[in-house]
């Protein structure tokens, strides 16, 4: 459990509270690219860390993000116009380049008023499929984002937002939480349950695809500069020689709210990026060395269902009112009654409320991972409240993927992870065992 008052410390990322301040100190996702689709094209207006902000492409394909009041008369720039390499406010035609600079106020021809009047941007930097944005202090600017998946063609990397009427954490948590997969995603995770007989998935593009069937993982974790890996290590038998195996499924987390989930044969990076409080924007990057049918993917994660999303405003519409678009009636057949691993991590993160009572919890070791999230986010923000800097924000993050292996069980997992150690050798591990 936390307190109340570490509940509230890493929930609330407005600006100028700690946690937000850690968020601001990285390159966090802002829209995807395809969302600004040309030169021109209509403004994007969008919440980004608590604040409202209005993203636009102008006539040299560059993106721009300023806030989405105009500094005249506070009328939103979202219904401007976007023209001649700016955006233009439609109450008195102020006009705004990419960089906030006002290029143009007909209604005042003062020679040097547009010097001293600025609409609030922030920098962006446009990279596979993704305008990143950094809102914090310019003297800590880090580098630009390097992922592995910026690292292959288009054709082998798609990219979705879905937008969630609930607060960062707890979608970030359900990320870390191995024992739910066989679970919660017991449908495409042990197909056979129903029979109670384990039916390994055979789609190497699934990330609830577990290849032995066991609940209670021995779970293990170690800190890096990035954040920490999680391993969660199933005993899958022994293989034609006779030599015992496990399966290593090793989870990234990368600060401040970044996970890898790994198929056999994709990575999908997850970034859970708080629109404000109560709201959240879940960006999925899916990669693979070969290339990748979106219609596929969408189907595995249950964005197909068009009552519950759709591309064009990438809301997720999952309530109450529809018990969360579960059908009941199948669930003879479908564990969870609901279609798609989103699906069902959005309804039981959506089900705990906005901002859910930590407080009232009830730990176990399967949440190691989960209290090692809460702890290292503690840290930062504590540590940029003491104008310290937060872990990870200078990073390159080119070499970290997710791992899901079935491999000799004398197999060490942090040798099949390509480093990032704090310790020298990553010699031990935080293992699992009452959480706090």
């Amino acid at each position: 459990m936390l307190s109340r008052e570490d509940n509230e410390l890493v929930c609330r990322i407005g600006p100028r509270t700690p946690m937000g301040e850690v968020f601001r100190r990285y390159w966090v996702p802002a829209c995807l690219s395809s969302q600004l689709p040309k030169k021109d094209s209509d403004p994007l207006r969008l919440r980004l860390l608590g604040e409202s902000l209005v993203a636009f492409r102008d006539s040299n394909g560059v993106v721009g993000l300023l806030d989405e009041l105009c500094p005249h008369r506070r009328a939103s720039l979202a219904l401007g116009r976007v023209e001649d390499c700016g955006i233009r406010c439609l109450y008195h035609g102020w006009k705004f380049g990419v960089d906030g600079r006002v290029q143009d106020t007909p209604n005042y021809e003062g020679p040097k008023f547009k010097d001293r009047v600025k609409a609030r941007s922030y920098p962006v930097h446009e990279a596979a499929g993704i305008v990143w944005a950094y809102m914090g202090p310019p003297e800590k600017t880090p580098p630009p984002p390097r992922y592995a998946f910026m690292d292959v063609p288009d054709t082998h990397r798609v990219a979705f937002r879905i937008n969630v009427k609930c607060n960062y954490l707890q979608l970030a948590e359900g990320g870390f939480d191995s024992s739910h997969v066989g679970i919660l995603h017991s449908n495409m995770a042990r197909p056979g349950w129903m029979a109670k007989e384990f039916t390994p998935n055979p789609d190497v593009l699934n990330p609830a695809a577990l290849a032995v069937d066991d609940n209670a993982p021995d779970l293990e974790l170690e800190p890096t500069d990035f954040g920490f890996y999680y391993s969660a290590v199933r005993i899958a038998g022994k293989d034609a020689s006779g030599t015992e195996q496990m399966n290593v499924r090793v989870v990234p987390f990368i600060m401040p709210s970044t996970r890898i989930i790994p198929s056999p044969a994709t990575g999908f990076t997850v970034f859970e990026t708080p629109m404000d409080d109560e709201s959240t924007s879940t960006y999925i990057v899916v990669s693979a060395d070969v290339p990748i049918e979106r219609s596929k993917i969408r189907t595995i994660l249950g964005l197909d269902d068009p009552r519950l999303y759709s591309d064009t405003d990438c809301n997720w519409h999952q309530t109450w009112d529809s018990n969360m678009g579960q059908n009941r009636s199948g669930m003879k057949e479908n564990w969870s009654g609901l279609g798609g691993v989103q699906q069902e991590d959005a309804a039981m993160s959506l089900s705990m409320g906005p901002i859910v009572d930590r407080t009232e919890e009830h730990l176990v070791p399967a949440d190691l991972a989960v209290v090692s999230l809460r702890r290292i986010l503690i840290s930062a923000a504590k540590a940029v409240a003491a104008a310290g800097d937060p872990v990870g924000a200078n990073t390159d993050l080119s070499n970290v993927r997710a791992v899901d292996r079935t491999v000799s069980a004398d197999t060490s997992w942090r040798e099949l992870c390509p480093g990032h150690w704090v310790r020298s050798g990553a010699a031990r591990g935080e293992k699992a065992g009452e959480p706090a």
